[in-house]
């Protein structure tokens, strides 16, 4: 089960760690994005930093459009875990973004603190 956390605006973020290819383990606060079909997507700029394995190149479908992604292999640890997964990496990518494809392989609970659900 991965343990998170809600933002101002209600989003969900989970502490992960992305693994460069030293070994170096980088903690990140990443959005879940229930839009995103794929596991992991990050800013072109924090890629430098990892030196993961290129992969190839896809056009994605986002919600401004036909953007190119490139793919890497990455390396993460959720909920203390090591994963080796496809990283969509793109320009402008707000956020370290989790993607749908956790929901098939760990568990989501999704806890808000009761006063969070006064009405007043």
């Amino acid at each position: 089960m991965i343990s998170g956390k809600f933002g101002d605006e209600d989003e969900l973020f989970f502490e992960i760690d992305l693994i460069a290819a030293d070994g170096l383990e980088i903690p990140v606060d990443a959005l879940f994005d229930t839009g995103f079909s794929w596991w992991l997507a990050i800013n072109n700029q924090d890629l430098e930093a990892l030196d993961w394995i290129y992969v190839e190149q896809q056009t994605m479908l986002t919600a401004q459009g036909d953007a190119e992604f490139d793919i890497y292999l990455g390396k993460v640890r959720i909920d203390g875990q090591d994963f080796d997964i496809p990283v969509h990496v793109g320009e402008g990518v707000p956020e370290v973004l989790l993607g749908r494809q956790w929901l098939k392989h760990r568990r989501l609970v999704v806890d808000m603190p009761l006063e969070a659900l006064t009405l007043g």
